[in-house]
């Protein structure tokens, strides 16, 4: 080892989340990790009187080496990350303001994180020393009262964790401290990992077979046992799992160790892989289908693309049904044969097991699997499984545009119209930004699927800044279903007051009596929406938020009770029979919710099979699965559900879609809200008559004039984008300008109004000189109240972020330290996708 190795210095991040110290600082890198050691290395290191987490990202030509810490710890035998993708938080950081370490964080798997625990010992005495049967004759001199009982309790419970103690007794947490700084206790850190990788114990025959068979003939007869286990474990070697062995014998663990004792197996220990799809998909791969002369010719053009190993974006419009899945399937195999890795992005709610299936059975082992529904540990080994370059293709939601590949050539974002691709905490980065600077890293293709693009994304490909594919057919040229839209005022003015139009219930009657399926989308979930005393108009409000709770019956252990719940901040209540502030028994419920429709269905069609598919019945691991496999299989007639069904399903029986009420996400205070609106109607009404049978959507509202809903029911994204992009451009929205929204919050309203204010002034003043940047009032944000905090909006639009970004960093810093002052948090949110 030369001296300049074992004199590396390296320059780490630490992972404290506090803008003061974000910025890289020097380690000595010890003489033992010289070659190990690298950027992209996770570390412990001494940080102040702790010890925490870090990152390398790269190594100091000259520093003074005396007055520098080491590195404690490495914490991974392969490091997590790549190179690229440490040149990727720092973009992460740059793009949407957020610190360096929150940025780190964000490209690893969840779980990860190392956790640091400290524990606490007499300075004289070791942990495990037993304590004297009097302990107050040790006590040493010089203790206040409060310090003497925290030295008694220690001398008899050494070795206890700081964190307990302190919760335990808050009023020792002072005396502690200054016992601690004069030396009287001592304080170990221990560091863990709250994932870790999982090991198994196996056993081997590492015998020739002349060795072998002269072992065998010396286990007397009578212990035909040990004969039959070491025959086993040869005939299955070169190791198996001590437990398939202990499993397929029949034996117990003293016939095993008798066996390792006389040297003819060896115990081991080798790594486990937690694989939540073991042996869920044998038997051969699936042939690619084929393809129409549409779906080939876009994938011809993809190909090309592919081959010039150059970045593009490509936009690939289709409408529901049209079979963008396949294209994706063969772009990815040619991908792969090219010794290229393809990332496939699916919004979170259709990553459904339907989806992974598709892929598993086209490709096998060479696919993992990166959602929020597996387990840490399962996450943490598919992750492990890319980085070592196992697998050659990543299907997941939006966290696994950060899969540690090394050779990128195809990027998939499917459904990229989706607002989940948002990330809601900081680095609040878009998934699509994100994955076009890995294309242009790798020379990658970043493909954009829908059939519904967000109006940034179509308006970029008109623009010529990406290539624009469509398949405007379904496959096998099969007709979109037939929408029609329901005036439920018109309904009421009829005297029918049910949920359920008139023409819904004789749609749902005929598929009923026929055996075909049903998909009812409501998008809201609980029982009804609120609860209204018809007296005095009280309302049930959350205390900590300025919304309405949602009432639900929720049936547990066989009996039902009724609770008023907060979806913003999980407060909960239980409902009420009169009105708390008049004492009218006239309190009832308003609104429609899954959990009441459901009731509905029961009652209106008492033999109908009903599934009900919302957070609370989909809450458990598996439950997902387990209720659409139940729903293929046929075991229901009517799958009911909120978002979560609107999209990434493939049922051949269903033949009719029914919307309850489409006016949800119409009437939100958001520029957005008819754009999401079309394209949740369009998702939605694409999961009927996809197969052999005509599919037919009904769609109620009370608003049928409205041009999101009109348009919906014919498909017809031209013209809806051909109209809402001209409102778009009278307003100044994106994507002619980009907006940053920063939200102040504060337990006291008049402090978030005056902290807004302040911050408005500030940046009005200093974007005065840029003609291409607008600073808009601020104002009370439409959610004006969560969790117990007053928030407030303000808005900044531009056409281009880079000349604004020193300005908007400076102020979110300085404004954001101001607020924490105060007990009050600033957020901010580069290209903001929901305004509430």
């Amino acid at each position: 080892m030369t001296d300049r190795q074992s004199l590396r210095i390296a320059e780490v991040i630490v992972d404290v989340h506090a803008r003061d110290v974000d910025r890289p600082f020097h380690y000595r890198v010890p003489a033992a990790m010289a070659d190990s050691v690298q950027v992209v290395t996770r570390v412990i290191v001494p940080f102040g009187q702790r010890r925490v987490e870090g990152y390398v990202i790269g190594f100091a030509d000259q520093a003074d080496v005396s007055q520098l810490k080491e590195i404690l710890q490495e914490l991974d035998e392969q490091p997590l990350l790549t190179e690229e993708l440490v040149k990727l938080a720092d973009w992460l950081s740059y793009r949407y303001l957020a610190s360096k370490a929150a940025s780190v964080q964000a490209l690893l798997p969840a779980g990860i994180r190392a956790k640091t625990d400290i524990r606490l010992e007499l300075a004289e005495y070791a942990a495990e020393e037993a304590p004297p049967s009097n302990p107050a004759e040790d006590v040493p001199p010089g203790l206040t009262a409060k310090e003497k009982e925290v030295w008694l309790y220690l001398r008899q419970q050494n070795g206890v964790y700081k964190e307990i103690l302190i919760k335990q007794f808050p009023a020792w947490r002072n005396p502690l401290q200054n016992m601690i700084q004069r030396g009287i206790i001592r304080e170990r850190y221990e560091v863990s990992q709250t994932v870790q990788t999982l090991y198994v114990t196996t056993v081997s025959c590492r015998l020739s077979e002349e060795a072998f068979r002269d072992a065998m003939e010396q286990i007397p007869e009578r212990a035909f046992k040990q004969r039959e286990v070491a025959e086993w474990v040869r005939s299955h070697g070169p190791s198996v799992p001590l437990r398939d062995v202990l499993r397929a014998t029949q034996t117990n663990h003293s016939t095993v160790k008798t066996l390792i004792r006389k040297g003819i197996l060896v115990q081991g220990k080798e790594e486990e892989r937690r694989d939540p799809y073991a042996n869920r998909f044998v038997g051969p791969l699936e042939q690619p289908l084929p393809l129409t002369e549409e779906q080939q010719a876009v994938f011809q053009k993809i190909l090309r693309l592919q081959q010039t190993e150059l970045p593009a974006q490509v936009l690939l419009q289709g409408v529901t049904g049209s079979g963008k899945t396949e294209v994706y399937l063969q772009s990815i195999a040619a991908c792969v044969t090219a010794g290229k890795q393809a990332i496939v992005l699916v919004p979170e709610i259709s990553l459904t097991p339907q989806m992974v299936e598709r892929f598993k059975r086209r490709f096998g082992d060479a696919v993992a699997v990166l959602h929020s529904r597996l387990s840490q540990g399962e996450r943490y080994d598919e992750w492990k499984r890319i980085r070592r370059g196992e697998v050659s293709i990543a299907v997941g939601a939006r966290s696994a545009i950060f899969a540690p590949f090394l050779r990128i050539g195809l990027i998939v974002i499917d459904e990229e119209h989706e607002l989940s691709y948002k990330q809601e905490e900081q680095p609040k980065y878009h998934t699509r930004e994100v994955a076009w600077q890995r294309a242009q890293h790798h020379g990658a293709i970043l493909l954009l699927g829908s059939a519904t693009p967000s109006l940034e994304t179509r308006y970029a490909a008109e623009l010529g800044t990406m290539h624009i594919l469509k398949l405007p057919n379904r496959v096998n040229r099969r007709a979109l279903p037939q929408a029609d839209v329901t005036d439920m005022r018109r309904e009421l003015q009829a005297g029918n007051r049910s949920m359920f139009s008139r023409q819904l219930q004789h749609l749902i009657n005929d598929r009923l009596q026929k055996r075909e399926q049903i998909i009812l989308f409501l998008n809201r979930r609980g029982h009804s929406t609120f609860i209204l005393c018809r007296s005095c108009g009280y309302v049930a409000r959350c205390p900590n938020c300025d919304v309405s709770l949602t009432y639900h019956n929720v049936q547990r252990s066989g009996s039902s009770f009724e609770l008023l719940r907060c979806h913003y901040c999980g407060h909960s209540e239980p409902s009420v029979k009169s009105c708390p502030t008049c004492a009218s028994p006239h309190i009832r419920t308003f609104g429609t919710g899954t959990q009441r429709v459901e009731e509905e269905l029961h009652n209106v069609f008492p033999a109908a099979r009903v599934i009900r598919m919302d957070v609370d019945t989909t809450g458990t691991k598996g439950s997902h699965e387990r209720l659409l496999q139940q729903f293929r299989e046929g075991q229901a007639d009517i799958l009911l559900g909120t978002q979560m069904i609107a999209k990434g399903l493939d049922f051949p029986r269903v033949t009719l879609v029914g919307v309850i009420t489409a006016d949800t996400s119409l009437n939100l205070p958001d520029f957005r809200a008819a754009e999401r609106t079309f394209q949740l109607l369009t998702q939605v009404a694409g999961r009927a008559g996809r197969h052999e049978i005509d599919g037919r959507v009904l769609i109620q509202t009370y608003d049928p004039e409205h041009g999101a809903i009109h348009l919906a029911t014919t498909q017809d994204y031209e013209q809806f984008y051909r109209s809402e992009i001209g409102i778009r451009k009278t307003l100044g929205n994106p994507p002619f300008y980009e907006m940053t929204l920063f939200t102040m919050q504060h337990p006291e309203q008049a402090k978030a109004e005056r902290l807004i204010l302040a911050l408005e002034k500030r940046l009005r003043s200093q974007l005065r000189e840029m003609p291409q940047a607008e600073v808009l009032s601020s104002c009370p944000a439409p959610l004006a109240k969560l969790q117990g905090k007053y928030r407030y909006h303000l808005t900044v639009k531009y056409q281009d972020f880079a000349p604004l970004q020193p300005v908007l960093l400076e102020a979110y810093l300085e404004f954001s330290k101001a607020a924490r002052e105060s007990v009050g948090i600033l957020a901010v949110d580069v290209n903001a996708q929901m305004m509430l």
